[in-house]
């Protein structure tokens, strides 16, 4: 479900997968607020490790309008992230229109050697308003 939405990327060995999905119990579509949870998976497949330190969103909505949120680590930690460990979070994205687009990058700072960025694909937020016609 929302596969072909979702998004895959790896850099130095660092693969990030996204999948996004449309929070329609939170959402208010007449007063133009869509809110979009979306789950992030970060698997280590290098021989390296780092820490996540940073993140950087750019978030763009259906009227071109985009913005950048940057901030220290992910859901307030900084995980570690040893050969072969995977670390999973979910957050959430509103937005004033029914669909938009994330990608960013995640900075790791490597035991031993240069900080580097590992990008985060672009993936795809979209209402399913049929869907949501149905619930009560």
């Amino acid at each position: 479900e929302g596969k072909s939405r979702s998004s895959m990327c790896e850099t130095r060995g660092f693969r990030v997968e996204a999948t996004p999905n449309y929070l329609a119990a939170q959402s208010r579509p007449d007063d133009s607020r869509f809110v979009f949870g979306y789950r992030v998976r970060i698997h280590n497949a290098s021989t390296e490790t780092a820490r996540l330190v940073s993140r950087r969103w750019l978030i763009v909505d259906a009227n071109g309008q985009s913005h950048t949120v940057e901030g220290p680590g992910v859901v307030g930690r900084q995980p570690m992230f040893a050969p072969g460990e995977s670390f999973e979070y979910e957050s959430f994205c509103p937005l004033p229109t029914s669909w938009g687009t994330m990608e960013g990058s995640y900075r790791m700072e490597p035991l031993n050697g240069e900080a580097f960025e590992v990008v985060i694909a672009r993936f795809y937020l979209v209402a399913e308003t049929a869907n949501v016609a149905g619930e009560p």
